[in-house]
């Protein structure tokens, strides 16, 4: 198989600012950060799809292995599949909340104040479906199989993630499990496996966020300096 050469090129866009500036950029940063929140209560207000797919594309730039980009998103504003959807997502959350989840499990959620009841899926007029690509083709239409499948999505969740917030927008990260319904109601192949579900839009009016879900580890909590 022909490999496609290896070409350096000067590195574009590079950023040259004072130590200063490097400081200031990265706290304003954590203060636009600090704002994003999780939200269970969406408004049904449409978002334009060209918001959408401007994030989509800044979750493109992220880094992967080999640069084979391994994810795929599926952006959903068809009523009838989000219906769809979310019966099959409420199938799989009762059997978790049955107890399949487990008493610590169930317990950790307990603050946070979820069930199996996900009307959000209907309601947000938008549903993301990040799909990790086992396999993907290459530039002449041959498939492949990819590498560092998980954290490459990983990466690209968090930029699309950013975006999002960045954008005005709020979003939810929904994960019911086994998400293997997915594939069939979103005519995905086998090779393709879903990580998760973003629900996005504007928080209703009246949206309340979990107190729990407010308190962040601190620096020294979630750093080491060595």
């Amino acid at each position: 198989m022909a490999t496609e050469p290896y070409v350096p090129i000067p590195l574009p866009d590079r950023a040259d600012y004072s130590d200063a500036e490097t400081i200031a950029r990265a706290r304003e940063f954590y203060v636009r950060a600090r704002r994003r929140h999780t939200v269970r209560d969406f408004s049904p207000r449409p978002v334009p799809r060209a918001a959408i797919e401007a994030c989509l594309l800044a979750a493109g730039t992220a880094p992967s292995g080999a640069n084979q980009q391994p994810w795929h998103f599926s952006i959903v504003s068809d009523p009838a599949v989000r219906r769809r959807i979310r019966l099959a997502a409420e199938e799989e959350e009762r059997a978790f909340y049955a107890g399949k989840a487990g008493a610590e499990w169930l317990e950790a959620l307990h603050p946070i104040g979820t069930d199996s009841n996900k009307p959000f899926l209907e309601i947000a007029p938008w549903v993301i479906v990040v799909w990790g690509a086992r396999k993907s083709p290459d530039a002449e239409g041959r498939m492949r199989k990819n590498y560092y499948v998980p954290e490459g999505v990983g990466i690209a969740t968090g930029l699309l993630i950013a975006a999002l917030h960045h954008a005005g927008l709020a979003c939810l990260t929904h994960t019911p499990a086994p998400m293997g319904f997915l594939n069939a109601i979103l005519n995905r192949p086998d090779s393709d496996k879903a990580y998760m579900l973003l629900v996005v839009g504007h928080p209703a009016a009246d949206a309340t966020v979990p107190r729990h879900a407010k308190r962040k580890k601190t620096l020294a909590e979630i750093s080491t300096s060595i």
